[in-house]
Formats: C-alpha cells, sequence, structure tokens
C-alpha cells in the first residue's frame, strides 16, 4: 500500500491511501489447502472436517503452497496483526472494569498453553497472565486438572484463542476448559463447567454441520442467561454451522481488515470463507428481523478473519513439524475476540443472548462489500448496507454496541477538514480550515501538527476546551 499524504492531528491522523481489499478464497487442494485469490496467501484448516456429532476447530493456518505452515522463530511473521491492530482499529481499550473472565472451551489438551501465553506476552509487553498470579486456569470439563490428549490442531486453536483473549482484555482472568475429545457432548459439557466457574463470557471457536436435535442441544449447553456467548460462523463460505446458529450465542462471522500505518481502520469487507445464511432448524430469535430468512439467520456481528490479515499466534506443540510464531485467521479468531470485547465492557451480566449489538448499531463499522459464496446476491451470502449474513450488523468500533450500560457520551473529540482535498502548484501555497468538535465535555487542548507535506504550520496551533477551528 502507498501513503500519498498525511495530516496528523494529536493521536488522529487523515489519511490517503492507495491499497486494495480481499478477494474470494479460490483453489482448494490436499488437507483443505486453499489461496486467496487476491493476495496469492495459501492456507489451510488446522483440524480436520466435522464428522456426525464431532465439531472441527476453525483456525486457518497460512502455510506455503505446498501446505507447510510459514512459521517465524523470534518475532511475529511482519504481516500477522497483533494488539496495536486491533486495539487500534477497533477502537478498544485494553482493560476492563471490576473483575471479568473469559471463558475459552475447546477439545483436547494444549500442554504448552500456560509457557506459550507467557512468551506471546513479553513479545508484546502485555501484562502477566499465569496461575501463580490467578490470571489464567485451565481445567478439564468435569472442573479437574487431569487433562486430554494433545491433539496439534487443537493446540493451535487453543493458543489463537486464549493469546486474543488476553490481547482485546488484558487484566481479564483467562479460564480454558478443554473437553475430552470434539465430540458435541464433551464440547457441551465443557460449556457447562465454563458457567459453573464463574466465566463472564465464553468464546467457541469450533462448529459442527447442523443437525435436527440442536433445538435441543442448544437448550442443554448455551441457555446462560448473564453470560455473554460468542460462536464462529465457519471457515468454508456460504452455509450454517452449529452452536452460530443457536439463539442463545452471537454468532462471528469475518472480514478482511484493512487498518493504516498507524493501525486506525482503513476499511473492511466480507471475507470469502465466513459462514453465514440461514438455519434449517432454529426458530427466529425476536430480536433479528431480516425478511428473507423465518428461522435463525447467521451472524450477528463480526470481526477480522482472512488469514492474509490473520492474527500472530504462538504456538510450541509441533503442529506439522513446526514450531514458534504462526499467521493465523478464521472465524476462530473473531470469536474470541468478540467475547473479550464483551468482557470489556462489564456488563456481560445483563446481556440477552446476541441481542445487544441490535440496540446499538451506530457504534459498529458496516461492512458493506464483498461474499462469501451463490445465493442470487442477497444479503444472506452479500455484503449490503446494514444488516447482512457474513458481516451480520458490522465489526467493533468501541465497546458501546456489546454494553448494556446506557449513560452519557465518553469525553471525546472529533476533527473536520475543509476543503476535503485540493490541488497545489509548486511554488504556491494553499489553507485548510481544522475544526475541531468535542463531547461530553471534553476538557483538553488539542494540539495539531502536520507530516508529508513540505512546508506547513497551524495557526493557532492547538485548540482548548470546546472545540473551535484553527
Amino acid at each position: 500500500m502507498r501513503k500519498l499524504a498525511a495530516l496528523v492531528v494529536g493521536a488522529m491522523s487523515l489519511v490517503i491511501v492507495v491499497g486494495a481489499s480481499g478477494g474470494p478464497a479460490t483453489g482448494a487442494g490436499p488437507n483443505g489447502l486453499r489461496r486467496d485469490g487476491a493476495h496469492g496467501v495459501w492456507f489451510m484448516r488446522a483440524c480436520g472436517l466435522p464428522v456426525a456429532a464431532h465439531a472441527t476447530c476453525g483456525a486457518q493456518v497460512v502455510t506455503n503452497s505446498a501446505g507447510t505452515p510459514m512459521v517465524t522463530n523470534t518475532a511475529p511473521p511482519p504481516g500477522a496483526y497483533g494488539p496495536a491492530e486491533f486495539h487500534t482499529a477497533y477502537n478498544l481499550p485494553t482493560s476492563a472494569p471490576g473483575s471479568q473472565t473469559v471463558g475459552i472451551v475447546d477439545a483436547y489438551d494444549d500442554p504448552n498453553i500456560e509457557a506459550d501465553l507467557a512468551a506471546y506476552s513479553a513479545q508484546y509487553g502485555l501484562p502477566s497472565c499465569t496461575t501463580a498470579n490467578g490470571c489464567f486456569r485451565k481445567i478439564n470439563q468435569v472442573g479437574g486438572t487431569t487433562y486430554p490428549a494433545a491433539n496439534a490442531g487443537w493446540s493451535l486453536e487453543i493458543a489463537l484463542d486464549v493469546e486474543t483473549a488476553h490481547e482485546i482484555c488484558q487484566n481479564c482472568r483467562i479460564l480454558l476448559v478443554e473437553a475430552t475429545t470434539a465430540s458435541l457432548a464433551n464440547l457441551g459439557a465443557a460449556e457447562n463447567e465454563a458457567v459453573a466457574m464463574g466465566a463472564t463470557a465464553i468464546s467457541n471457536s469450533w462448529g459442527a454441520f447442523e443437525y435436527s436435535t440442536e433445538t435441543t442441544d442448544e437448550s442443554l449447553y448455551f441457555n446462560h442467561p448473564g453470560v455473554a456467548i460468542t460462536a464462529s460462523t465457519g471457515d468454508d463460505g456460504y452455509g450454517v454451522q452449529f452452536p452460530a446458529a443457536s439463539r442463545y450465542v452471537t454468532a462471528v462471522g469475518g472480514t478482511t481488515l484493512n487498518v493504516n500505518g498507524d493501525d486506525t481502520w482503513q476499511s473492511e469487507t466480507a471475507w470469502s470463507g465466513a459462514g453465514s445464511g440461514c438455519s434449517r432448524y432454529i426458530p427466529k430469535p425476536s430480536w433479528q428481523t431480516d425478511s428473507a430468512c423465518a428461522r435463525r439467520t447467521v451472524a450477528d456481528v463480526s470481526a477480522d478473519a482472512d488469514p492474509n490479515t490473520g492474527a500472530a499466534v504462538y504456538d510450541t506443540v509441533a503442529y506439522s513439524g513446526e514450531t514458534g510464531w504462526f499467521q493465523v485467521g478464521g472465524t476462530s479468531l473473531g470469536s474470541p475476540l468478540i467475547a473479550a470485547t464483551y468482557a470489556l465492557t462489564g456488563t456481560a451480566a445483563s446481556t440477552d443472548a446476541g441481542s445487544t449489538p441490535y440496540a446499538h448499531t451506530g457504534s459498529l463499522h458496516d461492512v458493506t462489500s464483498g461474499s462469501n459464496g451463490y445465493c442470487g446476491g442477497t444479503y444472506l451470502c452479500t455484503a449490503k448496507t446494514g444488516y447482512d449474513g457474513p458481516t451480520g450488523l458490522g465489526t467493533p468500533n468501541g465497546i458501546a454496541a456489546f454494553s448494556t450500560a446506557q449513560g452519557p457520551p465518553p469525553a471525546d473529540f472529533s476533527v473536520g477538514v475543509s476543503p476535503s482535498s485540493t490541488t497545489v502548484t509548486a511554488g504556491t501555497t494553499a489553507s485548510y480550515s481544522v475544526t475541531v468538535s468535542t463531547t461530553g465535555g471534553f476538557p483538553g487542548a488539542v494540539t495539531l501538527t502536520q507530516s508529508g507535506l513540505a512546508n506547513g504550520t497551524f495557526t493557532p496551533g492547538s485548540v482548548t476546551g470546546g472545540g473551535g477551528s484553527t
């Protein structure tokens, strides 16, 4: 991407950027190996395909054309996103009020997860999260410490989930509950155990094909008032999986997230691999009003999922013979990200299933382009203005869309520039008017600087208190 010019205003910037957005994932190969048609990135699923009554994890790892993971040893892959990108692009704080616990439900054991989380935290300067300081806890599906067998694919999923949850909510406790196997019965038992152990938000980065008795299972395992539960929508494009179809969860779809050079949000498109559509069995919840699906529509919200813009993940359980820093995407990334965002609000205990974002659509980035398959061009597989299947209502723009708290707006400021652009001939001058508007009683001075110009000044150099122009 090329930056043509930038006008920097305090911690904010107005940037003109030329770049390309994502396209469909094409070229399925052995072991689920696929290629991103827009970026040329190869990736493959970390776990196998689901079978009857069993789920698969959704982590999608970046590989070379032979399916070997592209791993770095001493530092994250240069194209992978970390805490700075996600917090800045999605306008998220780093800490939650009060005492919050993010539950992570996965199958099998990751024997190295606490050490890997420590290495991840050290790399990015995050607070320590260990068993010793009470931040991290790992249990099995009945609350004990006799863990299941290890599994390389699920270990990579666990590392993605735990590290993402910690980087998003850095003072939250992390509770990892490991199911004995990937059967829906065992994963459901682990879900109930996470609730019993006090999780305020729970992430599920796994899914299974829909089945006729899922309405019974959603009541057994996911009907937990007072706990914000998220589930990834899947990574094989248009189509619905369970538990994302449950009325009791927030179904998290996927996007391609593009950021500016300062990590601010630039644009998003629907990721071609994200699951979406109309459930075959689950009735429509009262808070959904879309017209083309008489039953539950997937997704509710979304977050970055494209492996090309995937997260840096540190994992020392050998996956395809490799250990170290991986780049991993999939809607598996979105599920813990949104679960931790619910925790950041401090109001997860008063959420009503997936309904909260539907009351705060203005606090989301509306994703309006991209598709995940073929559905006659309808919103069920095509991103549109407002609600659509692949991206739901949109992606986080702060925490307000996930909070049930109602109160005055936070103290903040915004910046406007007039004219929005102009052409300046060499040797001549041009003037812009920069207006600072404040909300919530913002009291401070906003100091303005510029970059990318040969010569330029602001008069006056700052605006104080209730706003003004320079």
